[in-house]
Parts: C-alpha cells; sequence; structure tokens
C-alpha cells in the first residue's frame, strides 16, 4: 500500500544526515516526499567532511550548523528554523552518535575518561540539552514528535561497543524521563527507535562490525532492517497515525531482540 502527503503541512529539524548512508539522510528524503518541509543540521566538522548541501538542494531544505552540545547554537538553530520555516516544529530527529574511544579502539576497561564525557555529551546529553532549549523556547507543537536513534547494546552487552553502550543508556533514560514531562506539559512525545547494525559512516567505525551485521541477519527472523526502512517507520513516528505512542524504546531490528538463537546461527555449531 502506498501512503502520500503523510506529513504534509507539518515542519521538522533533521539532525545528524552525513552522506547518503545516513539513516537521517533517508529520513530527509522520505520526510520530503510525504509533504514537509524542514531544516538540516550538523556539526560544522561533520558538515565538511559529508554532503550535506547537496541533501539540502534535492528537499528544498536550508542548512543550518550546528553543535548540538552548545545551548547556545541549539537556540539560533531553533529560532532560525522558526523563521525559515514558518511558525512552530512539529518533528526531530536525533541522529547524532560519537565516540573518540571507539574510533581510537580504546576497550571499555581501558577508557579516556575525557573521551567517554564527550561520548556521553555528544550522543546523549545533547538530546536533553535539545528538549530543554525547545521547551524553553515553547519551539514545538503539541502532538508534536521527537526520535531519537538508539541500539539494542544499551541493554545487552556488545564488547567493541564501548561506552557508546552507556551514551544509548542514557539517551534511551532522557526519552522516558522528558518525556514524561513534555507530555504532561505540552503534549510532546519523544520516542527512540534501536536500529538493527546499519552500515553507515557511524557504525561502520565499530570494530568486527562487518561479522556481527551478518550475525545479526542470520538471528533476526526477518533480517536486518535497512536504513530506508528506518527512515519509513521514523515517519509514521512523526505523523498523527502514532499520537499516542510516547517515552518508548521501539525496536526496528528484524525481531533480533526478541530473538535467544536462530536454526541458522546453531548450524554453524551443529
Amino acid at each position: 500500500m502506498s501512503v502520500k502527503n503523510l506529513l504534509e503541512g507539518k515542519r521538522g529539524i533533521i539532525f545528524g544526515a552525513l552522506n547518503e548512508h545516513s539513516i537521517a539522510w533517508k529520513v530527509a528524503e522520505q520526510a520530503h516526499a510525504q509533504g514537509a518541509r524542514f531544516t538540516l543540521t550538523n556539526a560544522p566538522i561533520a558538515m565538511r567532511m559529508g554532503e550535506l548541501q547537496n541533501l539540502a538542494d534535492f528537499c528544498k531544505s536550508e542548512v543550518i550548523p550546528a553543535d548540538a552540545t552548545s545551548v547556545e547554537d541549539l537556540e539560533n538553530l531553533i529560532a532560525k528554523s522558526m523563521e525559515i520555516l514558518g511558525g512552530k516544529i512539529d518533528f526531530v530527529l536525533h541522529s547524532i552518535g560519537m565516540s573518540p574511544n571507539v574510533r581510537k579502539g580504546k576497550s571499555y576497561d581501558d577508557l579516556n575518561y575525557d573521551w567517554f564525557q564527550k561520548t556521553m555529551d555528544v550522543s546523549a546529553v545533547s538530546l536533553h540539552k535539545l528538549l530543554q532549549v525547545a521547551k524553553k523556547m515553547d519551539a514545538i507543537n503539541e502532538w508534536g514528535s521527537v526520535v531519537a536513534l538508539t541500539y539494542i547494546a544499551a541493554q545487552r552487552v556488545f564488547p567493541d561497543y564501548s561506552d557508546m553502550a552507556d551514551a544509548k543508556s542514557l539517551l534511551e533514560s532522557i526519552t522516558r524521563s522528558f518525556g514524561y514531562h513534555y507530555g504532561v506539559e505540552k503534549k510532546v512525545r519523544i520516542n527512540t527507535i534501536s536500529q538493527s547494525p546499519t552500515p553507515t559512516t557511524a557504525g561502520s567505525g565499530v570494530s568486527g562490525f562487518n561479522a556481527f551485521i551478518s550475525y545479526a541477519e542470520d538471528m533476526s527472523p526477518l533480517g536486518n532492517a535497512s536504513a530506508l526502512d528506518c527512515a519509513n517507520y521514523c515517519i509514521t513516528m512523526f505523523s498523527d497515525l502514532t499520537k499516542y505512542v510516547t517515552m518508548q524504546n521501539l525496536f526496528h531490528d528484524g525481531g533480533f531482540s526478541n530473538t535467544g538463537v536462530s536454526r541458522k546461527v546453531m548450524d554453524r555449531f551443529m
């Protein structure tokens, strides 16, 4: 079934698109196809590495550089977005994650703590800052939707995911806690989507990623969910079809999260 104009008339902000492999990039393309208008943002250093302007041109969007760990940058981003879009925001995608410890191959029991704090600030606390700024500015409409991308390492051990697992745990906790306060006061809903391992620039930086993506494919009854399918799920979460879903961590992983072991994986050991 083809659904059209699911986000007609809605305004948004999409964080984290880097290149065509990014989930955020796919979300922007799908949001545009469904009638939404939005601004795009990423950290200035990420924008130099990526191709964000190409996406902006395609989606007829404007790019506003912002460091998501800076309250001042977030205030500027939200104010400019409302000015450009002509009103309050209806949806936000938080697709932000970065760990210097993972990038530099530090094991979980040998972390650099300055880097660890950077991981937490960029990958999790940035969501709290974004929500706090938006709430104080009264920037999100009633029944607006904020979605942050997470991973099952928040609940289960994946040794090479290192301190990003702690960051995702905090991200999900902020979603619940802020989801309560924002829901009571402004009817804004906040959720995380726990996606299959996806070959994005960030995901591919984790040691052993290619082997693990194959394992997840064999473990999941439906196979791994693609970046495009994750984008489609995000679109439904931004739409009015999911108005009463909030404070949830929603697994989008082909059934991986509820599978103890698959026959395919068992066969490797038989």
